[in-house]
């Protein structure tokens, strides 16, 4: 089995190389049974995500045009591999998780699936809310793309993800990944166990009122495919 991971990545110097360090470790694993390849997409950063990229053993491709979407979608065209890893740039994967997705992948049966995410903000009231998301996510099936993975094949069946959404890209393409599941008889997997844990910054240096307007889920249907709403998450760097 040969597996791509692609990391789309804007700004992340500060976060990128324990994101790119947690996963050698993971890939290295693999080697006796798998071929890893690492991927990391530049989109358009300003500071030195590149060159973070590089020293860390990865590929660097760049993608000039600004969106966390076309930038997965741009890796995937660049990857060599017959499943497609996708993984944040500020999260850390735990040393056994490729070797999880491995074995789900080797269920000819599977075509893709998701990650649990762990999230571990300072402040106990976003601790709170992010309970409650979890919740709502739950009931709803929704999976974040901090870590998704498909085969190639269903990559290009579902057509990658939404390059006109600039938030829940990840939620839709786990959707039609189900969706295709259902109408070919395959199945998704979506690993429980071990999570991934993914960076809390906005959470502990947002206000409150920032957090949870940015992340209603009201707003977020109203206003997801609209450019100029979500400047404040994307365009600058959290640290």
């Amino acid at each position: 089995m040969s597996i791509s991971v692609i990391v789309p990545a804007y700004n992340e110097e500060a976060y990128l190389l324990g994101t790119m360090a947690s996963l050698t470790e993971a890939a290295a694993t693999l080697t006796a049974t798998a071929c890893v390849e690492l991927l990391v997409v530049d989109n358009n950063s300003t500071d030195a995500t590149a060159a973070v990229a590089h020293e860390s053993g990865a590929r660097v491709i760049g993608e000039p045009r600004q969106g966390i979407a076309r930038a997965r979608n741009t890796g995937a065209r660049h990857a060599t591999g017959d499943v497609l890893v996708f993984v944040d740039a500020d999260v850390t994967i735990p040393p056994a998780l490729l070797e999880v997705v491995q074995a789900a992948m080797s269920d000819p049966g599977c075509i893709g699936g998701g990650v649990d995410v762990e999230y571990r903000p300072r402040r106990r009231s976003m601790c709170l809310y992010l309970a409650a998301w979890r919740l709502l996510a739950q009931r709803l099936g929704m999976v974040q793309g901090a870590t998704q993975f498909c085969r190639r094949s269903t990559f290009e069946a579902i057509g990658g993800y939404d390059v006109r959404a600039w938030i829940g890209e990840d939620v839709d393409f786990y959707w039609a990944m189900r969706r295709l599941a259902r109408r070919t008889g395959s199945s998704v997997t979506l690993i429980r166990s071990p999570r991934v844990q993914a960076s809390s910054r906005r959470f502990d240096n947002w206000s409150v009122w920032k957090t949870l307007l940015w992340t209603n889920p009201l707003v977020i249907a109203l206003f997801r495919k609209r450019r100029w709403a979500w400047g404040g998450w994307y365009s600058r760097p959290v640290r």
